[in-house]
């Protein structure tokens, strides 16, 4: 049997940081994952992602531009070409992570791990012991327990499509449905999103959604929302169905292609965790403030698959496995916070958000004011034809303290990041307006948010 200091079962954002800083102070560290390495990030996730919304992105800017007549010519996105593109950023990426891990002197195993004790795991076979062992296993689509869900797509699959049907029906109104909407419309594809709460992108302010969903149907996509998928049939031409009910009333909608996007579950069942002693809830692996397992000290978890206040997103996965590291060099000393991580959709134009919602706010009994406005008549907006703007700014009366920021247009998704900047360093709206009159462009505009 072969022993480690600490074994790192998934080889994402959370697992990476933990497995080299661990490596980098003399540790003997176990890199596991069962799927290629490099972790959903840079293989199924932000990435190449971005290289799709990138494309989408340009196309919608050189159409807008069109309608001003200030340049000539239709653009298209040439979709098999655009995946031979992402393939270069993707395919590469899990070679370039294992010798990056095997460099440092990690040793990288291939396989599902099995715990086996409480300090033991199996792979193929093979057993490993270790002192720790950091579970950074990611999410999965979680189950619709619904009839004909083998018909539905994941969204790692959307992004491996070599051609994009003409009908795609997004079954749920988050992040994927919404981003994935967005370059699938300007592809040329006749979209619909199924989503069975009373609005889209429920994590975000209610008035920007609002704002961005009417451009979203503007552009073409069908948003059906308090709908509730119950089925999905398959036809013998290959066609699906997808039965719904909208208030009680019986809908369907047909498609070449439905996407499941409807939410995310820690990827942990396969683990076999009750041979260890780790206790888990719907979030994920039950921890404490350390990100310590409450019942086998052994064992540490983060990014999405521990049961935290963290979105799961790459940068919290990120700070959670440096976190974790220091608490496994020093001893338990750092707790997590989470609550000045800035939240982007990629949509286009962006939508990003930090620090409290205006209902959250209000439930904390706080006294502020609500700077809100449509900016599509700014300078920043015209200047790329884009009338999507808008934001909300929650600024506590009498500190001046920048509770909120919620921001949809052009550059949301760096903007919000000198908004976080000021939060995190408590730089009220007063001090900033005065540092921002110095910035161009973008961050010049923060100060009238103000």
């Amino acid at each position: 049997m072969q022993a480690f200091d600490l074994i790192v079962i998934g080889s994402g954002a959370a697992g990476s940081v933990a497995a080299r800083t661990c490596r980098s102070a003399g540790w003997a560290v176990a890199v596991v994952d069962s799927l290629p390495f490099g972790g959903t990030c840079a293989l199924r996730g932000c990435d190449p992602k971005k290289v799709l919304v990138g494309a989408a992105d340009l196309l919608d800017w050189s159409r807008r531009m069109n309608e001003k007549r200030t340049v000539k010519g239709d653009l298209e996105i040439d979709w098999p070409e655009l995946m031979r593109f992402k393939h270069t950023f993707t395919d590469p990426a899990p070679k370039q992570a294992e010798q990056s891990f095997e460099q440092a002197g990690i040793k990288c195993f291939h396989g599902r791990a099995k715990f086996i004790d409480h300090k033991a795991i199996e792979i193929e076979g093979e057993k490993l012991e270790a002192r720790y062992f950091l579970i950074a296993t990611g999410a999965t689509p979680a189950s619709l327990k619904i009839p004909g869900e083998d018909y539905l797509i994941d969204s790692t699959r959307f992004m491996e499509l070599e051609q994009l049907p003409n009908d795609i029906v997004f079954v749920g109104g988050g992040f994927i449905a919404m981003e994935f909407a967005h370059v699938a419309v300007r592809a040329g594809s006749r979209v619909t999103v199924l989503h069975r709460g009373d609005r889209v992108l429920e994590g975000f302010d209610p008035d920007l959604v609002s704002t961005l969903a009417g451009a979203t149907t503007t552009l073409g996509v069908s948003i059906h929302t308090a709908t509730s998928v119950e089925a999905i049939e398959k036809a013998a031409n290959g066609r699906l169905t997808v039965l719904a009910k909208h208030h009680g009333v019986s809908v369907s909608f047909e498609c070449d292609l439905a996407v499941h996007a409807a939410g995310r579950i820690p990827d942990l069942d396969e683990l076999e965790l009750d041979a260890a002693g780790v206790s888990t809830e719907k979030r994920g692996v039950a921890v404490n403030e350390y990100l310590q397992s409450i019942t086998n000290p052994a064992v540490y978890a983060g990014g999405d698959a521990a049961a935290t206040d963290g979105l799961p997103l790459t940068p919290v996965a990120g700070y959670d496995g440096k976190l974790i590291a220091a608490n496994l060099l020093d001893g338990n000393h750092l707790q997590a916070e989470y609550h000045l991580i800035p939240s982007v959709v990629f949509t286009i134009p962006p939508l990003a958000s930090v620090g409290l919602s205006e209902q959250a706010a209000t439930q904390q009994g706080l006294h502020f004011r609500k700077n809100m406005m449509d900016t599509g008549g700014w300078y920043s907006s015209r200047r790329v034809a884009d009338k999507t703007s808008a934001f909300k700014v929650l600024i506590e009366e009498g500190s001046e303290r920048i509770l909120g920021a919620h921001l949809l247009g052009p550059a949301a998704e760096e903007t919000i990041n000198l908004f976080t900047l000021a939060m995190r360093f408590d730089i009220n709206a007063e001090q900033l307006k005065q540092v921002l009159f110095a910035y161009p462009s973008h961050a010049s505009d923060m100060k009238y948010m103000l």
